[in-house]
C-alpha cells in the first residue's frame, strides 16, 4: 500500500528487521519506533500473534487524537486487542484489504476493503480517503460480521489452494478453462506469508466450522463415488 499512499502523505516506517536493497520504499524514511508511533496516522501491519505486543510497546508514545489502524485478514481479535491495549484519547480503525500483491499489481482503483470503525470520527474520514482518493470499494462492516464472511471467503481459498499446492505437479498441458481458472486463484495466495495463513484458519473464531463443513461434505461425496462405483 505504500506505492499508493506516498503521492498524499509522508511516510515514516519501523522495521525490527534489516532493510532490504532490492524492496521498493516509494518516499518512506525509516525511523525508531517512537517517532512512529508519535504520527498522526499508525498502522500496523504486523501478524496477529505480535499485535499485543506492538500495542504495548507504542501505547505510551502515542499522542490523544492518534488514528491506530490495522490491516489483518482477520478483525475481532486484532480490534480486541486494541480496544484493550491502547490509551484512551486513541481513535481505532480495524481494516482489511481484500486483496494482495498479486491481484494489485495493475493497480488498486476498484478493488475491495473492509473497513471497521470502533472509536473516534477519524476513521470516518479514512474511509472515505480510501474511496474518494485511492479509489477503493470501501465495505464498512463490523469485526463479526467480516469475521464471519472472511472464515468462507479466504478461510476456504487458502484451504484448498493449500492442498492443490501439496498436489503439484498438476497437468498444465491439457488443460479446461475451468481449471486455469483455478489455478489462478491458486496462483494469487501462494507467495502469502505462513503467518496470512495462520490468521486466517486459526485466528478467525469461526474458521474452524468452515473447515469441519467443508471437510464433512467433501466426505461424503467420496462416499457417495464410493457407494455408486
Amino acid at each position: 500500500m505504500a506505492r499508493y499512499l506516498a503521492p498524499h502523505m509522508a511516510l515514516r516506517v519501523y522495521d525490527p528487521r534489516p532493510a532490504e536493497p532490492e524492496i521498493q520504499t516509494y518516499g518512506s524514511v525509516r525511523t525508531d519506533l517512537a517517532a512512529v508511533a508519535r504520527c498522526p496516522v499508525v498502522i500496523l501491519a504486523v501478524p496477529v500473534s505480535s499485535l499485543a505486543a506492538v500495542v504495548s510497546t507504542i501505547a505510551p508514545h502515542l499522542r490523544p487524537g492518534t488514528l491506530v489502524v490495522d490491516v489483518g485478514s482477520v478483525k475481532m481479535e486484532p480490534v480486541a486487542i486494541m480496544r484493550a491495549g491502547l490509551p484512551q484519547g486513541v481513535e481505532i480503525l480495524g481494516t482489511h484489504p481484500l486483496f494482495g500483491p498479486q491481484s494489485a499489481a495493475d493497480g488498486i482503483a476498484g478493488l475491495r476493503i473492509a473497513v471497521c470503525p470502533v472509536s473516534g470520527r477519524r476513521g470516518r474520514r479514512a474511509a472515505a480517503f480510501l474511496r474518494k482518493v485511492l479509489k477503493l470499494k470501501v465495505i464498512v462492516t463490523t469485526p463479526e460480521a467480516h469475521d464471519r464472511e472472511a472464515a468462507a471467503v479466504q478461510g476456504l481459498t487458502h484451504l484448498i489452494a493449500r492442498v492443490l499446492v501439496a498436489m503439484e505437479p498438476l497437468p498444465t498441458h491439457m488443460t479446461t478453462r475451468s481449471f486455469s481458472l483455478l489455478m489462478q486463484a491458486v496462483d494469487m495466495v501462494r507467495h502469502d506469508a505462513p503467518e496470512v495463513f495462520e490468521a486466517i484458519e486459526r485466528s478467525n473464531p469461526f474458521a474452524a466450522e468452515v473447515r469441519q463443513r467443508f471437510f464433512s461434505l467433501a466426505a461424503h461425496v467420496e462416499a457417495d463415488l464410493a457407494r455408486d462405483g
